[in-house]
């Protein structure tokens, strides 16, 4: 079956670990739009002190090309990144014509900090605390608490999926 799930959320919530768990569970490609953002040069343009829709639009755009090769031979597709604009997620949607499931984690302000300062090049708490009032801004799909273990998390995502 060929679906793609979207997994969004603040920094520091676990999106890439639950995500890259999920990838092995259900034998899906994993695709990082934080990644695709940072190779492709699009983290300069900002709009309201944010990564720019317009660059969000455009990394969509590169991993809907590298999610179709996937989805077409029913391999499916999992999304991570914050997706704090509406509009990336509606694009990424409308645009990309398989089976979706977008789930928004969430997870306290004071794990989310201090998860991205365990990391090797943390974001900082300054950015930790803009980026998670953004996502908070509105849920978009199932909404998940992810203060329980992550094996817990991945069980609760997987029962939303209806496949077979």
């Amino acid at each position: 079956m060929n679906y793609y799930l979207i997994i969004r959320g603040p920094l520091g919530c676990g999106k890439t670990t639950i995500s890259k768990e999920l990838a092995k569970k259900l034998n899906a490609k994993h695709i990082s739009i934080d990644s695709l953002l940072d190779k492709h040069g699009l983290t300069n343009d900002k709009e309201e002190g944010y990564i720019s829709q317009k660059s969000f639009i455009k990394a969509n755009e590169i991993a809907i090309r590298e999610a179709k090769r996937y989805l077409t031979k029913n391999k499916p597709v999992i999304f991570d990144g914050n997706f704090y604009w509406k509009s990336q997620i509606d694009h990424l949607i409308n645009n990309l014509k398989f089976q979706s499931y977008v789930f928004t984690l969430h997870a306290p302000l004071k794990v989310c900090i201090e998860r991205d300062s365990k990391r090797i090049s943390p974001h900082g708490e300054g950015a930790a605390m803009v980026v998670y009032n953004k996502v908070n801004s509105f849920n978009y799909g199932n909404v998940i608490d992810v203060s329980k273990p992550i094996n817990k998390t991945i069980q609760e995502i997987i029962s939303y999926l209806s496949i077979h």
